[in-house]
């Protein structure tokens, strides 16, 4: 039984095989959503979002796509289109994490494959949204699935930071141009999330334990919570809501500089 926030609708979830952007199909297809479930290592995982959007009553496709290729891109919009007459609904999800190298000793192909995923692939996928949403006539919402570390550094990661920090720019750029068409362009920026990003803390409780220490709240999110705030801004209460990055942390970034 969906609760309808978003009945009628259609999303596009990029990385939708595990972690936050599976949570968040989920979630989708509970208030009345359609999912294109895009992914690019994990079949079974992307099988088993479908299953579980069809499970609440909604359709599922499922399509493989890398989005660092810009032609790839532009296929997975053309096979969801051919099984949905719109997309509605654009959330940018798949990434990469931080390499763990300093700059100095960071290849080009590290530092660009980072950029390729974090910054051209939700470039990508934007600007093919844009163009059949304003076709259209307009409206629509896009979620960009950032970081806190668009704003905090972390030494060892300077590709994932600044390929964050880029897509809270081009959100904030895009809110401005698509205002007159009123798609709504929003970031998500969560801080620590038991995703296979933090596998190793997720299978070791003593180093979870160690890790949350810096969290006020002293653990991480579960990609439920997640999921659920992408469903606002997903959603018509969120009409008014541009151009924002809306930081789910547990504090994290309040703690910033304490015992300094």
């Amino acid at each position: 039984m969906t609760t309808g926030r978003l009945e009628g609708k259609v999303a596009l979830i990029t990385g939708s095989d595990s972690g936050i952007g599976q949570a968040t199909a989920m979630e989708f297809a509970k208030e009345g959503a359609d999912v294109v479930v895009n992914y690019l290592h994990d079949a079974d995982g992307a099988e088993k979002t479908g299953e579980a959007v069809e499970t609440e009553g909604r359709r599922a496709v499922v399509i493989h796509a890398d989005i660092r290729d810009e032609k790839q891109v532009e296929s997975m919009f053309d096979q969801a289109l051919e099984s949905f007459d719109t997309l509605d609904i654009l959330m940018n999800n798949a990434g990469v994490d931080a390499s763990g190298t300093k700059v100095a000793e960071m290849s080009t192909e590290v530092w660009e494959n980072a950029l390729r995923t974090n910054v051209h692939g939700p470039f990508f996928c934007c600007r093919r949204f844009i163009q059949l949403r304003a076709r259209a006539g307009g409206s629509g919402k896009i979620i960009n699935v950032t970081s806190v570390h668009e704003d905090v550094p972390n030494a060892g990661g300077a590709d994932y930071d600044c390929s964050k920090g880029a897509i809270r720019m081009l959100t904030r750029t895009l809110a401005l141009e698509l205002a007159p068409l009123q798609i709504n362009v929003n970031s998500l920026a969560p801080g620590m999330v038991l995703t296979p990003f933090n596998q190793p803390a997720i299978d070791d409780p003593k180093l979870l334990e160690e890790q949350v220490q810096s969290i006020p709240w002293k653990r991480a999110a579960q990609p439920s919570e997640i999921a659920r705030l992408a469903v606002f801004l997903a959603s018509s209460d969120a009409d008014y809501v541009t151009g924002a990055t809306y930081v789910m942390d547990g504090g994290l970034m309040r703690n910033l500089g304490q015992g300094a």
